[in-house]
């Protein structure tokens, strides 16, 4: 039986029929241009027919190929846009990646270190204190630490350094702990 011409096509059935005989091969090869992988290009080709079903059949007699194609090229990038959002991660990398997040105990020892250093502190003279919470916990560089404190900067190296070195004496070595 001879194929209906494509003026001849009345209904979506005949007109997607038409279309796959004549452009589903070239539309695949066409996908596979954007996607490089045949399944995947043959996935574009079927959602382009499916589209094509949906659509007024005296409408598409007009301009059916140059819809094909477009539409095809249309639905290829968007399945590259939406990959290229997607990482693919394969389980196992999963597996072997550590968590960025603080487990809880190393945590609470963070911060009982912390507190420890803080209580230990208070053992500095005030200078020193002030000098090493201005550089550490404010981050401000010498001079602006001899802004706010009216010190000297090689005073504040001085007592910074030997404010530190104190700390070493008096607080328990990270291993210890």
């Amino acid at each position: 039986m001879d194929r209906p011409s494509l003026d001849m096509i009345t209904t979506s059935d005949e007109l997607v029929e038409y279309a796959l005989s004549e452009y589903e091969a070239p539309l695949i090869g066409y996908a596979n241009t954007f996607v490089h992988d045949i399944d995947r290009a043959r996935d574009v080709v079927q959602d382009t027919f499916i589209r094509l079903y949906k659509q007024d059949v005296e409408k598409m007699k007009g301009g059916l190929k140059s819809w094909l194609y477009t539409v095809c090229r249309n639905r290829a990038l968007d399945i590259l846009r939406k990959e290229k959002r997607l990482v693919i991660v394969e389980d196992s990398v999963f597996a072997n990646e550590a968590s960025s997040a603080t487990s809880p105990d190393r945590e609470a020892a963070r911060r009982e270190r912390i507190q420890h250093l803080m209580i230990t502190m208070e053992r500095l003279s005030e200078n020193q204190r002030d000098c090493i919470q201005l550089k550490f916990q404010q981050g401000l560089t010498y001079q602006e630490i001899s802004a706010k404190t009216g010190l000297q900067s090689g005073n504040i190296g001085f007592l910074i350094h030997s404010g530190l070195k104190k700390l070493r004496e008096l607080l328990p070595s990270q291993e210890n702990l």
